[in-house]
Order: structure tokens, then sequence, then C-alpha cells
């Protein structure tokens, strides 16, 4: 944690403040826990009972707020992200000193930029390009051929396969594999022969991959995730897939190959996808969504059913699976009352 008065962080985020600017703040908390030297955020109405009671040592909150706050504030049209960029100021990620550990092993012919730093026992293979300012954990493996951009970092134990691509400024967490193998076999009578998967996987600018997050590579042309695409853990992706440019994708997702999802898309938890569809621009998928088709408009997408108690779960599915027979009887009888010239709408 660094430190910062309340009027440096003002300035540096271009935003104003009431109260006393001198405040030192040294770290982030909740409005409930908060305490001497710590910043805290309040963006929804609802938990404002708890700002009355704070101790924080500033508070990111609307204009609107500003009188009802005890201690001193910064004041945002949108406190949450005005509190995100703050608490980068103040929680700057600790990556490894630069210089290269004793254990860690690096081809001849690879390459590394200014201010590298390489952790215990990394693994960097021929061909490799690594940029300025990057930082690699403990126990990673960037293989044959790969691209690291500047400032990115691999946590630890980050696997980047042979000939992928990573852009700059990228945070990679512990257990991603970048660029194995995508799940491509050719069914012949019955047993499966592999397909070779050729291609490679190129991650843009600014992307977060969560912790065991998988990103195959693609089984010819390559896996695509655009620049600022955040992922959370256990996230699949599979060969081919691409994916727009600030596109989030929540944990336990899965993509099948060869989906291509649009930008500024927001994929809730636990969705799959089937492959080769398309998702348009803007849509918004929400946790639990089987996506089998292609979604063309932008909008808020769902499918599954809620929670409720078992006994009336199992009462709806035995009515579910009746649907179908009800339907075309239905429809036998709309026909009937036609024939016989009835006009009641059924």
């Amino acid at each position: 944690m660094s430190q910062i008065t309340l009027a440096e962080l003002a300035r540096e985020l271009g935003l104003p403040y009431r109260g006393d600017g001198a405040s030192v703040l040294d770290h982030i908390a909740s409005l409930k826990d908060a305490r001497h030297g710590a910043l805290s955020f309040l963006s929804h109405h609802k938990h404002r009972q708890h700002l009355a009671e704070t101790r924080a040592g500033a508070v990111v909150l609307h204009p609107d707020l500003a009188d009802s706050s005890p201690v001193p504030v910064l004041l945002s049209e949108n406190p949450h992200l005005s509190f995100a960029l703050a608490a980068q100021r103040l929680c700057k990620a600790r990556g490894e000193p630069p210089g290269v550990h004793p254990t860690a092993w690096i081809h001849p012919d690879a390459s590394l930029g200014r201010d590298v730093a390489i952790g215990a026992h990394v693994y960097i293979g021929p061909g490799t390009r690594i940029g300025d300012g990057v930082s690699i954990g403990p126990g990673c493996i960037v293989a044959e051929n790969a691209r690291i951009g500047s400032y990115t970092r691999l946590v630890a134990r980050v696997t980047i396969w042979d000939g992928c691509i990573i852009g700059s400024r990228c945070q990679i967490h512990p257990g991603a594999v970048i660029g194995a193998d995508g799940f491509g076999y050719a069914n012949d009578q019955g047993r499966w022969e592999k397909v070779p998967q050729v291609g490679r996987v190129v991650l843009g600018d600014d992307v977060d991959v969560g912790c065991n997050t998988a990103i195959d590579r693609g089984a010819m042309g390559d896996t695509l995730i655009g620049d600022g695409v955040k992922l959370d853990n256990l996230v699949q992706i599979g060969h081919n897939v691409e994916i727009g440019e600030h596109t989030i994708i929540v944990a336990c997702s899965g993509i099948a190959g060869s989906t291509r999802i649009g930008k500024h898309c927001a994929i809730g938890g636990a969705v799959g996808m089937a492959g080769h569809i398309s998702i348009a621009d803007g849509v918004q998928i929400t946790g639990m969504t089987q996506v089998t088709k292609s979604l063309t408009q932008p909008g808020i997408y769902s499918s599954g059913t809620g929670v409720e108690p078992n006994r009336q779960w199992r009462r709806n599915a035995a009515r579910f699976h009746q649907l179908d027979d009800m339907a075309r009887r239905l429809r036998q009888l709309e026909q009937r009352l036609n024939e016989d010239g009835d006009d009641v709408d059924v």
C-alpha cells in the first residue's frame, strides 16, 4: 500500500473534494469496517445507513450525498469507477523485483526487455520475446516463440504455450493456461482421431485472465481475445473463439469453439455457449443461461428457471414434459372449432 493525501488524490483523479485535504489515505475498506486512513465509497442508497457511522479517512460519493458524510469526501458522478481508480493508486500490484532469479531457466535465443522481473523456477523457451517491465512470477512457463507485451504480469504458475501472443498491461492469474490444444477430433467408425491444433491464441492489451482459466489455441486460425477483455476464474474458451473489446465473462462459463462474441458484452456466471454462433455487440447474458443460437440484437438474455421448493419444482418439471402433448391437443381443438364455423378464440 502507498500513502497519499486526499487533496493529492483529488488532483490526480481530477475530482473535487470537501473536508480536510491533508487527510492521509493508505488503504481501502468498506464503509462499515473503515477506520482512520481508509478510503471507502458509497454508490448505492441502500448502504446509506453505513455512511452516517463510518470512521473512514475519506469517502467517494455522489455530490447529492456530500452533506450526509461525517468525514471528508471525494465527489464523483460515478463513485464506483472513481473508487476503482483511487484504489489502483493506493493498492499497486506488487510483482517480482526486477532481475532474474537464479533458479529460472531462459533459453539463449529468448529476448528480454528492460526492467524485466523473472521469478523462481520460471522457464522461457527459444525465440520468445518479453517486453519492458514484464513481471513473470514463480513457476511460470513461457514456451517457444511466444510474445509478451510491455508491463504485463504473470502472477504465478501461468503457462503461455508455443507461439501465443500476449498484449501489453495484461494480468494473468495463477493456473491459467493460454494456448493448450483445442478439443478437435474426427470420428472414424466410433474411434476419435485428433485434429492437429496449429493456430495461436492472441490476447490484446489490458486483458485480465482469472485463476485456472483456459484459452485454447486455434485449430488453424487463431483464437482472438480483444483489448480490455476481462475473464474471471475457471472460464473455458474453445478454439477459434473471437471475443470483442471490453467484454467481460464471469466464472465457470464455457464458450465452445468458433463462437464469436461482440464488443462490450457481459456474460454471467456458468453460462454455456454452443459453438459456431455469433453474439452481437452490447449483449448481456444472465447467469446459468444456455445459449444455443446466435443473438443478433443487443439486450439482456436469460434462460433456465429460478430456485423453488423441491415439491413445486417436481410438479412443474412433470408438466414441462406434457407441454408438447398439450400443444398438440390445443391445435386439434382449434381446428375442430374452425371446422364447426365457431369464431371462439382459444
